[in-house]
C-alpha cells in the first residue's frame, strides 16, 4: 500500500505540447528520488492527464512505472471523459505493474450516485487487485463525490484503498477521512492539519519541483512547514501552473520543456522572468539555506 510524500508529477512534452516527451521521463524520476520522496501520481491534474490521448497515456504509464521500479510507488491516474476510455486505462495500469490506480470522476456532466458507484467499481474491476483510489478534485471535476458513493464502494471494490483528496479548506477534507481507507492530502497548506488527522500523506503538485519541502513537510507536519508551502503554492498561482512547473524544474537542471498541450497555455516572457526570480528566491531562502 503506498503511503507518505508523492508528487503529482508534470508530464514531459515536445514539439509546442502535441507529443510525449519520452526520454525526460527518466530524468524526472530521479529527480524525484534524489528529493526524498516515496512515490509520483502520473497524469493527474499536474501531469495533465485528461488532455492526453488513451495511446500516450498507455504508454507513459509503462514509462512512468519502469523509471520508479524498486525506487518510488507509481500511482497512475486513470481517470478519463468515458467508463469504457477509464477501464482500458486501469487495465493498463495494472498490466504494467503499478503500485495503484486513481480515478477522478469524469468532468463536465453532474452525475447522480448510481452513475458515480457504477463508474468507479469499473474502473476498480479492471484494475483488480491492484489498489484503487478516487481522486476527489471538485474544483475540477465540477461536482464533489459524495461521500455515501465512497461507502458504497466499500462492498462494491474489494480492492478500493483510499482516496485522493485535494479540497480546501479543510472542512471539505475531514469528511473523507473514513476509518479502514487512507487519504492523501492534495492542498499542501494542508498536509499538517491532514497528517495530523490521520491521512497517509500527501500527493503534491509542488512536490514536483520542490520534493525536498514537500517530503520535508510530510515527515515533519508542522503548520510552520505547510504555511511555507501553502504561500509558494499562493505565488505559483498567479502563473499558468503547468509551464511554471516545468520552468522550475528547467531551473533546476532538468532537461525539460515548458510545452504544455493544448488548451493549457505557456509562459509569457514577462512571466518567465517572474517565475525564475520566485525560483531563485525560494532556493536561497529554504532548501540551499
Amino acid at each position: 500500500m503506498i503511503s507518505g510524500a508523492l508528487a503529482a508529477a508534470v508530464t514531459p512534452l515536445r514539439s509546442g505540447g502535441t507529443s510525449v516527451d519520452d526520454e525526460a521521463v527518466g530524468p524526472l524520476v530521479d529527480f524525484l528520488v534524489a528529493g526524498g520522496l516515496d512515490g509520483l501520481l502520473a497524469m493527474g491534474s499536474t501531469g495533465e492527464g485528461i488532455l492526453l490521448t488513451v495511446p500516450e497515456r498507455k504508454r507513459l504509464t509503462d514509462l512512468f512505472v519502469a523509471a520508479c521500479a524498486g525506487r518510488l510507488d507509481a500511482a497512475v491516474h486513470c481517470g478519463a471523459q468515458t467508463t469504457a476510455d477509464t477501464v482500458v486505462l486501469a487495465e493498463h495500469a495494472a498490466a504494467s505493474e503499478a503500485s495503484a490506480v486513481a480515478v477522478i470522476g469524469p468532468p463536465y456532466f453532474q452525475f447522480d450516485d448510481e452513475a458515480l458507484v457504477s463508474h468507479f467499481a469499473a474502473a476498480a474491476r479492471a484494475c483488480a487487485p491492484t489498489p484503487f483510489y478516487v481522486y476527489e478534485f471538485a474544483a475540477v471535476s465540477g461536482y464533489a463525490i459524495p461521500v455515501g458513493v465512497v461507502e458504497r464502494l466499500r462492498d462494491a471494490a474489494p480492492n478500493l484503498a483510499g482516496l485522493k483528496v485535494s479540497d480546501a479548506p479543510f472542512e471539505r477534507v475531514a469528511p473523507y477521512l473514513l476509518d479502514g481507507l487512507d487519504v492523501f492530502v492534495g492542498a499542501e497548506s494542508l498536509i499538517g492539519a491532514g497528517m495530523r488527522h490521520g491521512a497517509a500523506g500527501a500527493v503534491s503538485a509542488l512536490a514536483s519541483a520542490f520534493p525536498e519541502l514537500v517530503t520535508a513537510a510530510v515527515r515533519d507536519p508542522s503548520t510552520e512547514r505547510s504555511d511555507q508551502l501553502g504561500e509558494l503554492r499562493a505565488a505559483l498561482d498567479g502563473f499558468p501552473w503547468h509551464a511554471a512547473l516545468k520552468r522550475i524544474l528547467a531551473a533546476r537542471g532538468l532537461a525539460i520543456g515548458e510545452e504544455v498541450r493544448p488548451p493549457l497555455r505557456g509562459l509569457t516572457d514577462e512571466e518567465r522572468d517572474a517565475v525564475d526570480l520566485l525560483v531563485e528566491t525560494w532556493l536561497s531562502q529554504t532548501i540551499q539555506a
